[in-house]
Protein backbone atom coordinates (compact mmCIF):
# COMPACT_ATOMS: atom_id res chain seq x y z
CA UNK A 1 0.00 0.00 0.00
CA UNK A 2 2.41 2.09 0.78
CA UNK A 3 4.48 1.96 -2.52
CA UNK A 4 1.24 2.08 -4.22
CA UNK A 5 0.14 5.62 -2.70
CA UNK A 6 4.29 6.97 -2.83
CA UNK A 7 3.95 6.46 -6.48
CA UNK A 8 0.93 8.44 -6.81
CA UNK A 9 2.27 11.38 -4.53
CA UNK A 10 5.48 11.33 -6.81
CA UNK A 11 3.29 11.02 -9.86
CA UNK A 12 1.39 14.26 -8.59
CA UNK A 13 4.25 15.71 -7.67
CA UNK A 14 6.31 15.33 -10.85
CA UNK A 15 2.54 16.83 -12.58
CA UNK A 16 2.91 19.85 -10.28
CA UNK A 17 2.10 22.81 -11.63
CA UNK A 18 2.72 21.84 -15.03
CA UNK A 19 -0.63 19.41 -15.58
CA UNK A 20 -2.84 19.97 -13.08
CA UNK A 21 -5.33 17.70 -14.19
CA UNK A 22 -2.94 14.53 -14.37
CA UNK A 23 -1.90 16.02 -11.12
CA UNK A 24 -4.87 16.38 -9.43
CA UNK A 25 -5.91 12.45 -10.72
CA UNK A 26 -2.69 11.24 -8.66
CA UNK A 27 -3.12 13.06 -5.76
CA UNK A 28 -6.64 11.68 -5.50
CA UNK A 29 -5.89 7.99 -6.05
CA UNK A 30 -2.59 8.85 -3.19
CA UNK A 31 -4.83 10.44 -1.00
CA UNK A 32 -7.61 7.38 -1.26
CA UNK A 33 -4.93 5.00 -0.15
CA UNK A 34 -4.16 7.05 2.68
CA UNK A 35 -6.02 10.15 3.59
CA UNK A 36 -3.51 10.86 5.89
CA UNK A 37 -0.62 10.94 3.89
CA UNK A 38 0.63 14.78 5.57
CA UNK A 39 2.50 15.00 1.65
CA UNK A 40 -0.29 14.24 -0.49
CA UNK A 41 -2.53 16.99 2.02
CA UNK A 42 0.27 19.42 1.87
CA UNK A 43 0.59 19.36 -2.07
CA UNK A 44 -3.38 19.68 -2.15
CA UNK A 45 -3.23 22.81 -0.12
CA UNK A 46 -0.04 24.37 -2.53
CA UNK A 47 -3.12 23.91 -5.37
CA UNK A 48 -5.45 25.95 -3.41
CA UNK A 49 -3.19 28.34 -2.56
CA UNK A 50 -0.60 28.61 -5.08
CA UNK A 51 -2.63 28.00 -8.05
CA UNK A 52 -6.37 28.51 -7.31
CA UNK A 53 -5.83 31.73 -4.45
CA UNK A 54 -8.22 29.66 -2.09
CA UNK A 55 -5.99 30.37 1.09
CA UNK A 56 -8.79 29.04 3.52
CA UNK A 57 -9.26 25.91 1.78
CA UNK A 58 -6.05 25.59 1.33
CA UNK A 59 -5.31 25.59 5.14
CA UNK A 60 -7.71 23.32 5.72
CA UNK A 61 -5.31 20.75 4.05
CA UNK A 62 -2.18 21.98 5.76
CA UNK A 63 -4.03 22.08 9.11
CA UNK A 64 -5.07 18.73 8.22
CA UNK A 65 -1.57 17.99 7.08
CA UNK A 66 -0.25 19.79 10.21
CA UNK A 67 -2.52 17.22 12.28
CA UNK A 68 -1.20 13.98 10.44
CA UNK A 69 2.77 14.63 11.23
CA UNK A 70 3.45 17.16 13.34
CA UNK A 71 7.35 17.06 12.40
CA UNK A 72 6.92 16.56 8.55
CA UNK A 73 9.64 19.11 7.14
CA UNK A 74 7.33 19.93 4.29
CA UNK A 75 4.04 21.14 5.36
CA UNK A 76 5.09 23.96 7.26
CA UNK A 77 6.95 26.12 4.90
CA UNK A 78 4.14 25.87 2.39
CA UNK A 79 1.45 26.85 5.28
CA UNK A 80 3.50 29.71 6.06
CA UNK A 81 3.85 30.80 2.63
CA UNK A 82 -0.92 30.76 2.43
CA UNK A 83 -1.11 32.33 5.93
CA UNK A 84 1.02 35.28 4.55
CA UNK A 85 -0.61 35.38 1.52
CA UNK A 86 -3.63 35.72 2.96
CA UNK A 87 -2.57 38.01 5.59
CA UNK A 88 -3.03 35.37 8.73
CA UNK A 89 0.51 37.37 9.97
CA UNK A 90 -0.44 36.32 13.91
CA UNK A 91 -0.91 32.68 12.79
CA UNK A 92 1.84 32.99 10.56
CA UNK A 93 4.27 34.63 13.10
CA UNK A 94 3.05 31.03 15.60
CA UNK A 95 3.83 28.83 12.90
CA UNK A 96 7.41 30.26 12.06
CA UNK A 97 8.06 29.99 16.01
CA UNK A 98 6.95 26.46 16.43
CA UNK A 99 8.80 25.33 13.07
CA UNK A 100 11.78 26.82 13.74
CA UNK A 101 12.60 24.00 16.82
CA UNK A 102 11.84 21.36 14.09
CA UNK A 103 15.19 19.62 13.39
CA UNK A 104 16.21 19.09 9.99
CA UNK A 105 13.81 22.13 8.42
CA UNK A 106 15.38 24.70 6.39
CA UNK A 107 15.86 27.48 9.00
CA UNK A 108 16.66 30.30 6.68
CA UNK A 109 13.33 29.94 4.12
CA UNK A 110 11.75 29.94 7.79
CA UNK A 111 13.91 32.97 8.60
CA UNK A 112 13.46 34.52 4.89
CA UNK A 113 9.69 34.56 5.71
CA UNK A 114 9.58 36.37 8.77
CA UNK A 115 11.46 38.74 7.65
CA UNK A 116 8.32 38.80 4.65
CA UNK A 117 6.38 39.24 7.80
CA UNK A 118 7.82 42.21 8.82
CA UNK A 119 8.25 43.65 5.55
CA UNK A 120 4.43 42.93 5.29
CA UNK A 121 3.39 44.90 8.67
CA UNK A 122 5.68 47.87 7.78
CA UNK A 123 8.99 47.17 9.47
CA UNK A 124 11.90 47.09 7.50
CA UNK A 125 14.25 47.75 10.02
CA UNK A 126 13.38 44.24 11.67
CA UNK A 127 12.81 42.41 7.89
CA UNK A 128 16.38 43.31 7.49
CA UNK A 129 16.98 41.93 10.99
CA UNK A 130 15.43 38.81 10.24
CA UNK A 131 17.68 38.49 6.76
CA UNK A 132 21.04 38.73 8.47
CA UNK A 133 19.12 35.17 10.69
CA UNK A 134 18.47 34.22 7.18
CA UNK A 135 21.96 34.64 5.93
CA UNK A 136 23.71 32.73 8.74
CA UNK A 137 21.66 28.99 7.65
CA UNK A 138 22.19 30.11 3.82
CA UNK A 139 24.71 26.62 2.56
CA UNK A 140 24.56 27.17 -0.91
CA UNK A 141 25.29 30.32 -3.10
CA UNK A 142 22.00 30.34 -4.79
CA UNK A 143 20.11 30.75 -1.52
CA UNK A 144 22.46 33.60 -0.17
CA UNK A 145 21.83 35.58 -3.24
CA UNK A 146 18.28 35.46 -2.64
CA UNK A 147 18.85 36.31 0.62
CA UNK A 148 21.19 39.36 -0.30
CA UNK A 149 18.75 40.84 -3.50
CA UNK A 150 16.12 40.62 -1.06
CA UNK A 151 18.17 43.04 1.18
CA UNK A 152 18.63 45.11 -1.53
CA UNK A 153 15.22 45.62 -2.64
CA UNK A 154 13.80 46.00 1.26
CA UNK A 155 16.89 48.77 1.69
CA UNK A 156 15.23 50.05 -1.89
CA UNK A 157 12.13 50.84 0.21
CA UNK A 158 13.27 52.29 2.95
CA UNK A 159 12.63 56.18 3.22
CA UNK A 160 16.10 57.74 2.40
CA UNK A 161 17.77 60.20 4.63
CA UNK A 162 18.26 64.01 4.44
CA UNK A 163 21.77 64.75 3.41
CA UNK A 164 20.80 68.46 3.42
CA UNK A 165 20.38 69.96 7.03
CA UNK A 166 19.42 73.23 7.57
CA UNK A 167 21.79 75.61 8.61
CA UNK A 168 21.33 77.10 12.15
CA UNK A 169 20.96 80.97 12.53
CA UNK A 170 20.91 81.59 8.62
CA UNK A 171 20.46 85.09 8.32
CA UNK A 172 17.70 86.41 6.29
CA UNK A 173 19.12 88.29 3.05
CA UNK A 174 16.75 91.69 2.99
CA UNK A 175 14.17 91.58 0.21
Amino acid sequence: MTLTKNKYYFEALDNYPYSLPECLEALNYALSYDPEDADSLCLMGRIYSEMLNDYEKAKLYFEEAMQCDITNLNVPQYYIKCLLDNEDFHEAEKLIAYSLKIKGIDKSNLWFYRSLLSEKRGSFVNALKFLDQAAKYCFNEHSLNVVKDRKKFIKSKMPKKSKIKKKKGAKKSPS
